[in-house]
């Protein structure tokens, strides 16, 4: 405990920047994070991650500028769950986020959890939040008992229940620092990177370090695209899609603009990511791989991932080394020096060996539970090139070598029992744990009927 006080004071003081990064010189400071989410982004749906035609040159730029995560993994099939693990560290189910919180539901990102801009607040960090929040259920959002981004460590927010409203265009559902907005005129995108942008250049304290979580609705439907936008792929039957993906890419390079303006991208950690995988039926696509969004399989959770954080990340680079949305929390603890919570299980690892192609020191393997999946397929767990694919009972088993297969083409669990039986051990002593940890009577009451011929509803 002496410990952790010392240190959190040595940070408030303006000391933190040499506390966990002894490459520095002690009067370097703090660094700053950008966390940037794009909402049901396959990771096919980029130029920079290999689609031929869909143009996103901010993203393109940011790769160039930082390092390209090939196997980038959002912590859940949707949104709410894998949002809820970037800013806790912990797997849905374990935090109590483990559905999508679309309609009236009990769950909710609880005040019990901790999550990195509380604890950045607390060592002095300025803290902002722009765009879609969907941590709480419908009924739940605008109603005091209930905890906004202010609860969670937010000095500033603007924020949706969930979708923008009625569309991408013109929304009138924002809310911010508890007040309603009102329409507001543009795209949802451009209007969230004008928001943030705001809050660097006028309303932060420019003497404290600051983290930023911009969350923006593209793809998501109800789509809607600005007609500049949809007019670079004119004639082609996805042009609403696929102008939809560059018109979040604008709002990034007016994010990349903004950290330029005030002379901190250097000092920056910036990561681009998406919640889960794409909607084929609105013109998403995972690139190939098997499955999309509320899948289990590689399309529905592997999502693009970019990092730029010059001084440390090797620009132009690309790393193969497995991440995930859980990461993201232990690892800006990690480099600011903030001791990770002992009371609890992180999930997370630090995420930078795996920045320069290293592999990353995980204690707990990569783990899925998606409660609106395909029954056969409710579960996954990865460890190292393996990955095992399990049904909503823990009775029925697939495995795959990922390094070999990443479209997961080839079930090796009858010609690898012995390997299977290993995974499924580990897997079932691992889900036993995040029931134990987790509020699963939330879960366990679900009233959502079970789904695709399912006999359980989580």
């Amino acid at each position: 405990m002496k410990r952790t006080t010392m240190l959190l004071t040595l940070l408030i003081t303006g000391l933190g920047g040499t506390i966990g990064l002894a490459e520095e010189s002690p009067d370097k400071k703090s660094p700053n994070f950008v966390i940037f989410v794009a909402d049901d982004m396959g990771w096919g749906d980029s130029e920079t991650f290999g689609n031929e035609l869909i143009k996103t040159p901010n993203m393109n730029k940011l790769a160039e500028q930082g390092v390209k995560l090939t196997q980038c993994y959002s912590a859940c099939g949707v949104c709410s769950p894998s949002r809820s693990a970037i800013l806790t560290g912990r797997t849905p189910y374990r935090n109590g986020v483990y559905r999508h919180l679309s309609g009236n539901h009990e769950a909710h990102l609880r005040t019990s959890e901790i999550t990195f801009p509380e604890l950045l607040k607390k060592a002095g960090y300025e803290t902002c939040h722009v765009g879609k929040w969907h941590l709480l259920s419908r009924q739940q959002f605008g109603k005091a008992e209930f905890p906004h981004p202010d609860a969670h460590g937010y000095d500033y927010w603007m924020t949706t229940q969930n979708n923008a409203s009625p569309s991408h265009k013109n929304p009138d559902n924002f809310v911010r620092n508890g007040e309603p907005v009102g329409e507001m005129e543009g795209y949802s995108a451009q209007l969230v990177a004008a928001e943030a942008s705001r809050w660097l250049e006028e309303i932060r304290d420019s003497s404290k370090p600051f983290a930023m979580t911009v969350w923006v609705h593209e793809p998501h439907s109800p789509i809607a695209t600005d007609s500049k936008f949809q007019a670079l792929y004119k004639g082609h039957e996805n042009a609403k899609y696929m102008g939809n993906i560059t018109q979040l890419d604008d709002a990034l390079g007016t994010v990349m603009k903004a950290l330029d303006a005030q002379g901190v991208s250097d000092n920056t950690f910036v990561f681009f990511t998406s919640d889960n995988g794409p909607v084929p039926g609105y013109g998403g696509s995972s690139g190939g791989l098997r499955g999309n969004k509320r899948s289990e399989f590689e399309g529905g959770i592997r999502v693009p991932g970019i990092v730029r954080w010059p001084g440390h990340v090797n620009p132009g680079t690309i790393s193969d080394v497995p991440v995930i949305g859980t990461d993201v929390f232990t690892t800006i603890l990690d480099i600011v020096g903030i001791p990770l919570p002992a009371d609890r299980t992180i999930d997370g690892a630090d995420m930078r060996p795996g920045l320069e192609g290293k592999p990353i020191d995980r204690k707990v393997p990569l783990f899925w539970r998606t409660h609106v999946s395909s029954p056969q397929d409710r579960v996954a767990m990865r460890i190292g090139d393996w990955k095992i694919v399990g049904d909503e009972t823990l009775t029925k088993f697939q495995l795959y070598n990922i390094a070999d297969d990443q479209q997961e083409k080839n079930d090796l669990a009858a010609k690898m029992p012995e390997k299977t039986g290993e995974m499924k051990d580990k897997l079932i002593k691992l889900w036993d744990g995040i029931v134990e940890e987790g509020p699963n009577e939330w879960w366990e009451n679900e009233r959502q009927k079970p789904s695709k011929g399912g006999k359980i509803s989580y």
